[in-house]
C-alpha cells in the first residue's frame, strides 16, 4: 500500500474500493484489519481533498462565467 499523497483521485477510489472489499471478505487478524481501516480512512479523506478542490474548481468557473455575463 502506498502512502503517496499525490495519488490522483481515481487511483486513490479504486485502492479505497480494495480495501472495504478485503474488509468485507473477513479473515483478517485485528492488526491487518486494524491497518486496513486506517489506511481506508487515509483514502478517503485524499478524495474528500481531491472532490472539495474540484468543487472550487468549479465554482471559480462559473462565477467567472457570470462575471464575464454581467460585463456583456
Amino acid at each position: 500500500m502506498s502512502d503517496d499523497p499525490t495519488l490522483d483521485y481515481e487511483a486513490a477510489r479504486d485502492e479505497l474500493a480494495e480495501v472495504v472489499a478485503k474488509l468485507e471478505a473477513g479473515g483478517l487478524s485485528l492488526e491487518d484489519s486494524l491497518a486496513l481501516w486506517e489506511r481506508g480512512e487515509a483514502l478517503a479523506k485524499l478524495c474528500d481533498r481531491h472532490l472539495a478542490g474540484a468543487k472550487e474548481r468549479i465554482e471559480s468557473a462559473l462565477a467567472a462565467a457570470d462575471s464575464e455575463n454581467a460585463a456583456s
